[in-house]
């Protein structure tokens, strides 16, 4: 048996992901986003969160899924990857579960129409459900990350 995880759920055009918790900061309720020029579309701009200016992206955009209007249910996760803080938009945050790290499977080529370079995986649940595993490293890989670093930095 392997480690288990514990792993935030969030839901995203109707299809259920994961996102490991000791990456996860905070969820928060969605909030005015400071559009930022000359940045892609997907990045919707910085917020204010405590005082630490963090920018948001909007996970639809990045993984090239139609947009949606934001609703009640509307959450931005903020995750820390490399000492760098970002907010993630997604359709509802829903659950915090553990998973044996051993019911993760490699990803498929496409899943919901997201590539699999950005999935760290596909985890099977007992309930039959499939949740696919985010890889935060690719989902901000490294020219974005670099734009992401000098929005957080020109505050």
């Amino acid at each position: 048996m392997g480690e288990e995880l514990k792993v935030i759920v969030f839901s995203l055009a109707g299809e259920q992901y994961g996102i490991e918790v000791d990456k996860v900061r905070t969820i928060e309720r969605m909030m005015p986003v400071t559009r930022v020029p000359k940045t892609p579309p997907f990045v919707k701009g910085v917020i204010n969160l405590r005082g630490v200016v963090t920018p948001v992206i909007d996970l639809r955009g990045r993984f090239g899924l139609p947009e949606a209007e934001t609703t009640e249910n509307s959450r931005i996760i903020t995750v820390q990857v490399n000492d760098i803080e970002v907010g993630f938009i997604v359709d509802s945050a829903n659950d915090v579960i553990d998973i044996d790290s051993d019911k993760i499977e490699a990803p498929p080529e496409v899943v919901g129409g997201v590539k699999a370079k950005y999935l760290r995986g596909v985890a099977k649940l007992d309930d039959d459900r499939l949740l696919i595993m985010l890889n935060l490293v690719e989902v901000l890989n490294k020219d974005e990350i670099i734009q992401l670093e000098q929005l957080g930095s020109e505050s």
